[in-house]
């Protein structure tokens, strides 16, 4: 995850939450965001 950019992590995530991607999945792209720096109520607006 770490060769990811912020933007594309961020894409990533939203798009992962709107076609309702694995559970486990998501949750690996909303502890990296954590661990960047991002909250995510931020993310999803």
């Amino acid at each position: 995850m770490q060769y990811l950019s912020d933007k594309l992590l961020v894409e990533a995530y939203m798009k992962a939450v709107a076609l309702k991607f694995d559970a486990d999945f998501i949750k690996l792209l909303e502890d990296e965001l954590l661990l960047r720096g991002f909250s995510l109520e931020d993310v999803l607006k």
